[in-house]
């Protein structure tokens, strides 16, 4: 580790920081109407769609028209991936997709998760690259955030159940955050270095002689709302690590500022929507102190390196980042720290971009971006998902709270009764159960074994990933596993879908029932959320929850791996 490391990890983290106010006050202005400037735009598609922008729509509505949009853009995009070959803008002629990636690729971009089984510049033409999965990295996000303000509605106000309007949440998010701030993005991606064009592939001969192909394509414009909006489906196979997506240091530290930018912004919405800055405050530092740990773990196991190169004089000494650490899978220009840094930010948030294989990291250093992502990830998470997902743990804190205290536990004013505790526990039990049940028929199973390129540890931890990463809506992988296969293909794309749209479910409903319940009085038993203490226990629940559900499995799998290497095996 080294102090230009910790700088660069300092930095980002105060970027961070700096831009949760002022973007955070822009999103309240939207999501209130306040933010005009493309009215007639916004009239015309609700007068296109036929809906009543002004509907205060009870919670079971906003969740319907939430499944029937997502419902209806899936199916669309499944018939436009296997119809690939007869649509326009595909130079390449690239054949249809196979029915089974079709499914897959449809729902992992339906619920922002972005999980490829296949090669970006072999598998898609621009015309799928930029009318499905860039229209999917705009709307997913988009519904993700609308949901988010959906839940903050029913905490701020008694309105017998109406969260508000489902269909001008999804648009204002859109034409408002989502497409200028892309915008800007992609002019700065440009500027950098990537590419944005519609040229054919170029084929090119080598100094040694050979004939190789660089892939082209609109690139920069589908990398900024891959960033934004925390998608993270790369254009290219190597994602992130790919020099026309991400071609300097100063372009990852944007790539890396834009996953983080609007999920740490939501933080200050939920302190001024509910009256209570100070708790917006709270739920930030939460989040920022499981993003130190994480990143400081992360960059110390992969600075340290692995001791058995160590031994027999393979230490890969590259830069000096990196005396002695595992340079393994990592990109030069970016070195150890930034590789880290990026792994965790990427795993906090359901991200699935990467600018290293993850694979390659040390046994400690990949058990970082896992259990992020077995977190629920609640670090800042997703656009949207990470502030919902970090308040169900909320309310479970508070519970947790009123029973040590004998009272009935009260959140932001209201109490928290049997049917908010029972919304909040199923959310967090889908999750893990999901997971664990794909992981165990995956590691027995022949068709889920035969994916497999690791053995041992290594190979539990890959299967482990892969479920965790799709339930958990992230779409980044250990990449060992070999996924494109009708059993991973069908399994991973359900997963997807249940770890999306089985959890919303219960948050809205949760939304709703919250703003059924009147606003009282603070009282003697009332739990403050807006103290130290509280950012602990928070802190407390979100581990003990993680740590007494997965332990076991990674216990076989990262944990003990780190012990082998510790005695001289590989795997």
């Amino acid at each position: 580790m080294t102090a230009s490391g910790w700088l660069q990890i300092g930095l980002f983290a105060f970027a961070v920081l700096a831009v949760t106010k002022p973007l955070g006050r822009y999103l309240v202005a939207v999501y209130e109407g306040r933010v005009r400037w493309l009215g007639p735009l916004e009239r015309g598609l609700y007068r296109l769609a036929g809906v009543d922008p002004e509907e205060d729509q009870h919670w079971t509505r906003y969740a319907g028209a939430m499944l029937l949009f997502s419902a209806a853009s899936m199916v669309l995009t499944y018939v436009a991936l296997r119809l690939q070959h007869v649509l326009p803008l595909n130079p390449q002629a690239l054949p249809a997709v196979p029915d089974r990636q079709a499914f897959e690729t449809a729902a992992s971009f339906t619920t922002n998760t972005n999980w490829q089984s296949y090669s970006g510049e072999s598998m898609m033409s621009y015309f799928s690259q930029m009318s499905q999965l860039a229209f999917h990295n705009f709307i997913s996000a988009a519904v993700g955030m609308a949901l988010a303000v959906a839940l903050v509605r029913g905490i701020a106000r008694r309105s017998a159940g109406r969260l508000g309007n489902f269909w001008a949440d999804l648009v204002r998010g859109t034409l408002y955050v989502l497409l200028p701030l892309s915008l800007l993005v992609a002019l700065i991606m440009v500027q950098q270095g990537s590419i944005q064009n519609f040229r054919p592939y170029l084929e090119v001969t080598t100094l040694e002689g050979a004939k190789q192909t660089i892939a082209m394509g609109p690139v920069a414009s589908q990398e900024a709302i891959k960033q934004l909006g925390t998608n993270g489906g790369g254009f290219f196979n190597a994602n992130a690590a790919h020099p026309f997506e991400n071609p300097t240091p100063w372009s990852n530290f944007w790539s890396m500022f834009t996953i983080f930018a609007i999920p740490s912004a939501l933080t200050w919405l939920l302190g001024r929507m509910t009256g209570r800055q100070r708790h917006g405050w709270a739920v930030w530092s939460a989040m920022a102190v499981l993003f130190l740990v994480g990143v400081t773990t992360a960059y110390w196991a992969e600075a340290r390196g692995n001791p058995i190169h160590a031994e027999r004089g393979l230490d890969l000494t590259t830069t000096a980042d990196n005396p002695g650490g595992n340079m393994e899978g990592k990109e030069v220009r970016f070195g150890i720290a930034n590789s880290a840094l990026y792994a965790t930010v990427t795993t906090d948030a359901s991200c699935g971009a990467v600018n290293s294989m993850h694979d390659s990291f040390t046994p400690l250093g990949g058990l970082v971006p896992l259990v992020n992502i077995q977190l629920g990830e609640v670090i800042f998470g997703g656009v949207g998902a990470g502030l919902y997902g970090m308040l169900m743990m909320v309310v479970l804190t508070v519970f947790i709270a009123g029973l040590m205290v004998g009272r009935t536990p009260e959140y932001l004013g209201k109490r928290i009764q049997a049917r908010e505790v029972q919304m909040a526990m199923l959310y967090v039990l889908i999750f893990p159960a999901v997971i664990l049940v794909l992981s165990a028929l995956s590691s027995v199973m022949p068709a889920g074994l035969k994916g497999l390129n690791n053995a041992g540890p290594h190979g539990l931890s890959e299967i482990l990933y892969a479920f965790s990463s799709t339930t958990g809506n992230n779409g980044s992988a250990f990449a060992g596993l070999t996924g494109s296969t009708y059993y991973y293909n069908t399994l991973l794309g359900f997963a997807t879908l249940i770890g999306r749209f089985a959890m919303i479910v219960p948050m809205v409903a949760l939304a709703g029932f919250l703003s059924e319940r009147r606003i009282a009085p603070e009282t003697a038993g009332t739990f403050p959320v807006t103290t130290p203490l509280f950012v602990v226990l928070l802190i407390g629940v979100i581990l003990i929850v993680g740590a007494l559900t997965f332990f076991p499995a990674l216990s076989l799998g990262p944990i003990v791996e780190h012990f082998l290497m510790q005695a001289g095996s590989l795997f």
